[in-house]
């Protein structure tokens, strides 16, 4: 079995993976991702596709989701440090609209396990960040949906520094509330 020790966070299904690295005098060499060692871990997704952005101090990205196609997500972060933000959007679940942030970091080797129906975002808090995430769906572009990364009711407790200019996409700009996304969905 792989270096991995799962983390159990305060909502259902939700991970924290910590992968152990294997080190010596050159430097360090990790599994990241091993499909049977994930499933004796009970992660059984059928991951399809990897993705990977970089992105500068201050930029948030989020909260996405696909509406008709959700997505289960194992992302981390391979250069910098973001804080990673899901937000539960199963209707039946007892933290539905609760969210859960992580730091994943190069140095802390975190991965964050996030099953399908949550939104996602995350905020560089580095100079420069690498991120990559792995997905069990195809990106459907017209089953794009979102919430306002500070929404009101959510009331994430972003870590911005006063000091950096957020950079944030227009369409991000214009997300739905949580309110408005449970009116729009029925949820």
């Amino acid at each position: 079995m792989g270096r991995y020790n799962i983390i159990e966070t305060n909502i259902s299904d939700l991970k924290i993976i910590q992968i152990e690295p294997f080190f010596d005098n050159r430097g360090y060499f990790c599994e990241v991702y091993n499909k049977k060692d994930f499933f004796d871990m009970g992660i059984k997704d059928e991951f399809v596709q990897d993705n990977q952005s970089q992105s500068e101090k201050g930029v948030l990205r989020g909260l996405h989701f696909q509406i008709n196609y959700p997505q289960t997500k194992l992302v981390r972060c391979i250069k910098g440090e973001v804080y990673d933000v899901a937000v539960d959007l199963r209707p039946s679940s007892s933290t539905f609209g609760k969210y859960y942030g992580v730091l994943l970091s190069e140095n802390n080797m975190k991965m964050f396990y996030i099953p399908k129906n949550f939104a996602h975002g995350f905020l560089v808090l580095s100079d420069i960040a690498v991120f990559s995430y792995k997905v069990d769906d195809f990106y459907h572009p017209n089953d794009e949906g979102g919430i306002i990364y500070n929404d009101k009711t959510l009331n994430i407790d972003w870590p911005i520094d006063k000091n950096i200019e957020l950079l944030i996409s227009e369409k991000d700009k214009k997300q739905n509330t949580f309110k408005e996304y449970i009116s729009k969905y029925g949820k």
